[in-house]
């Protein structure tokens, strides 16, 4: 068989080639291109499905966290607990705000924050707390929740691999003061580019992070509040993610499907499949199938052994936050750090064909040690 990749965007795509041509047509058309009527209606349209009042198109994700952090009134001297697990720009964007990130460990069950472990991180200086939805399974936002409103901490949930994903019946991006999503291109909601949107129900936030985006405007054209950015979704991508918003339900049920199909037909295999505990209340979306090898010494021959036979794979994240050069922390997260030499991402995409699915298979099963 071909090449099975991680991901195949160009698939999807044509599943959806015409409407995504009309939308794009339609942006021509009209010449709007930086903000505009495409993305007003886009974010009505993503506040609506999230289930929040306001949604702010940004630049990215990354601008997403940043802004949302600066429009709380975060910054210098100031700490903000998240997860050691996941991609750089969780920590880039709250060290852009100006603040530093305090590194917790993880529940090894749902690679997300350990709630229990929030308590011990928490100190004067804490001003938010920032759980990552990794993979596109919630962190458990109910304990969390329960710590933040103790101790009177805000919120800001990193939700760009969980577009739809739920916790206890309540969508990911519902539980904080802000939510920060990303359309990065592989995500469930991709855009054609970057793209990236804050949402939340406190209006002075978005009107903050509005101002923000645009180079701090407000009060009038050429009036500068803040020290903001440059950071606006376009009225492309924001005309391309409508399209494709109208799919994302349908797409993740796909995204299920296709990782029920590994839970059942990958039992027994030499590796360890994704399972969260017992009764654990989230539906998981499956931004990534991440699988574990049963020692870090077997991954790469794993690897290797899946490449050769055609199936991409790759790693999510090989090196944590804490240990990136960028700004390495001392800590002592032993989850976390035993946990990054053992993940391995395997294909699955929505229009995954049961022929690719089963192949995979086949080729894992093969894969004594």
């Amino acid at each position: 068989m071909k090449d099975i990749p991680l991901l195949n965007l160009t698939r999807i795509h044509e599943s959806m080639r015409r409407e995504l041509d009309e939308a794009i047509d339609r942006v021509l058309r009209k010449s709007s291109f930086i903000l505009g009527e495409e993305v007003e209606a886009f974010e009505r349209e993503f506040a609506s499905w999230v289930g929040k009042k306001f949604a702010v198109g940004v630049g990215n994700g990354t601008d997403a966290i940043t802004l949302s952090l600066l429009a709380l009134g975060i910054g210098a001297g100031d700490e903000v607990a998240t997860t050691s697990l996941s991609a750089f720009p969780t920590a880039e964007a709250i060290l852009r705000a100006g603040a530093r990130p305090v590194y917790v460990d993880i529940d090894p069950a749902t690679f997300n924050i350990d709630p229990e472990k929030i308590e011990r991180a928490i100190t004067p200086k804490t001003k938010a707390i920032v759980p990552v939805h990794l993979y596109g399974l919630a962190a458990d936002m109910g304990r969390i929740t329960q710590i933040a409103r103790s101790r009177n901490i805000p919120i800001l949930e990193d939700c760009a691999q969980a577009h739809g994903g739920t916790f206890q019946g309540k969508k990911v991006g519902t539980f904080g003061a802000a939510s920060a999503f990303s359309f990065f291109p592989s995500k469930n909601l991709g855009a054609m580019g970057d793209g990236g949107a804050v949402v939340t129900d406190d209006e002075a936030i978005a009107k903050r992070v509005r101002a923000l985006r645009a180079h701090g405007e407000e009060g009038g054209r050429f009036s500068h509040k803040y020290v903001g950015a440059n950071s606006r979704l376009d009225g492309l991508q924001a005309a391309i993610l409508r399209v494709k918003l109208a799919h994302l339900d349908e797409h993740n049920r796909e995204r299920r499907a296709i990782a029920s199909f590994y839970r059942e037909h990958l039992d027994g295999a030499s590796v360890i499949l994704p399972s969260p505990p017992p009764g654990y209340p989230a539906e998981h979306v499956y931004h990534l199938y991440v699988v574990r090898v049963k020692d870090a010494s077997q991954r790469e021959g794993f690897r290797a052994f899946l490449e050769e036979r055609g199936v991409k794979t790759n790693v999510h994240y090989p090196i944590p936050l804490h240990k990136q050069p960028a700004y390495p922390v001392s800590a002592s997260l032993p989850n976390v750090e035993r946990v990054v030499g053992e993940i391995v991402s395997i294909p699955l995409f929505p229009t995954m064909e049961k022929k690719e699915m089963e192949y995979v298979r086949d080729v894992i099963l093969s894969w004594r040690r």
